[in-house]
This record gives structure tokens, sequence and C-alpha cells, in this order.
């Protein structure tokens, strides 16, 4: 069971470690700490993506700013209550981590697939200079009746396909993470730099729905 569900949320990334751990929480005297990792894209641009490691995988008391390493786990979600409101707070949870010398120029060091459902109505639009969009929110199920809300981003003919998607369907999805930043208008006077994070998709189809058992 477990290595089934497993199997239907898959990231791989490799990158810069660009910040200290900072804790998070604890689960059975295991303690789970944050840390950003810088990934290259083939654009010249960067991801900055938060990850989610145990003690127990890394000494999480050293500094290791600039070192490099490979991470597989899965992109995972929960909601973090703030403003009167539950924010969606998404992190990479480390399930093998690794250092490396460097990364080679060909190296794929940002992959995702996710096999899950779509839970919202997919939001299809397009930019002002023609550019097509469409939204998607996953829902990807974890062990013990959890699941994770994955949002996604579809481009030009995968966010045409997309549009057509109705809530309930499964629906696999390759791509990579992706860091963007945004400015949140707190009130008429104040704004606040903030930064989402999403699945880009390369690659998506619709999957034969599981059977019930």
């Amino acid at each position: 069971m477990t290595d089934k569900v497993i199997e239907n949320n898959q990231v791989r990334v490799m990158g810069e470690i660009v910040s200290d751990f900072s804790f998070s929480h604890e689960i059975f005297g295991e303690g789970f700490y944050m840390v950003d990792v810088r990934v290259e894209r083939l654009s010249e641009s960067v991801d900055v993506i938060p990850v989610m490691v145990s003690e127990r995988l890394i000494d999480v008391t050293m500094d290791l700013k600039g070192y490099y390493v490979a991470i597989n786990g899965q992109f995972r979600s929960y909601n973090r209550h703030e403003e009167r409101k539950n924010k969606l707070v998404l992190s990479v949870f480390a399930r093998e981590i690794e250092f490396v010398d460097e990364i080679e120029e060909s190296a794929k060091t940002n992959q995702i697939f996710l096999d899950g459902y779509i839970c919202k109505e997919p939001i299809y639009r397009k930019t002002p200079l023609g550019r097509e969009i469409a939204d998607l929110l996953l829902a990807v199920n974890r062990p013990y009746g959890k699941s994770d809300y994955i949002p996604c981003i579809c481009w030009g003919r995968n966010a045409r396909y997309a549009n057509n998607f109705v809530v309930g369907e499964r629906c696999g999805v390759w791509g990579r993470i992706q860091s963007r930043e945004y400015v949140k208008k707190l009130d008429e006077e104040n704004v606040e730099k903030r930064v989402a994070y999403e699945v880009s998709v390369s690659k998506l189809e619709l999957l034969e729905m599981e059977e019930a058992n």
C-alpha cells in the first residue's frame, strides 16, 4: 500500500543549499527542518525550492550553504492558518538526500510526476500577448487517508487540453517545480512580496479511474 502511494508523487531535484536549517516540527522524537535549495533552470533563471528534511537524513546543525545535493522525495502541502484564512504551504519532503560534487549541465535537475485527481474546476485564460494558460489543482493521495493539494500550471496545447478536465477525473502530470514571485496587496497602502510554488507542466494525460476494492 505505502509503496504504491509513494509512486504517485515522485520528485527529484538537484541544486545548491542556500539557507540555514530552520526547525519545522517533531514527530515521535524525530525532528524535521526546512532548508532552501537553489535549482538552475535551462533558461538561466533559477527556482529556490523549500525542502523538508529529517535530522536523521542530514546533520542539520552544520552550515551547509554552498553544498550541492540531489534529493528524491515528494511534493507535499499543508494548510497554515493566517490572516483569518488558510494558506496552502508547499515543500519537497526529502526521502533520500546525497551530496554531489557538481551538477553537470546535462543533468535533469528538476523533475516531478504526480498521479492525482482534479479537485477544482480548471481556470483557463490568455495573457495580453495571447499565450494560453490553465491552472489545475490536483489532489494526490497519501497513505492513511491524507492528500496533498498541488497547484499545476499548463501552457499552450496542454492548457487547451486541461480546460476540458472535469472535477473528479484522474490525471497524470509530468513537469518541474517552479517558484514564482508575486505582490500581495495587504491594504490600501501596503504590499508584500511573496513566493508561490507550483508544478510547471510539460506533459499531462487523463488516466483510468482505479476501481474501489
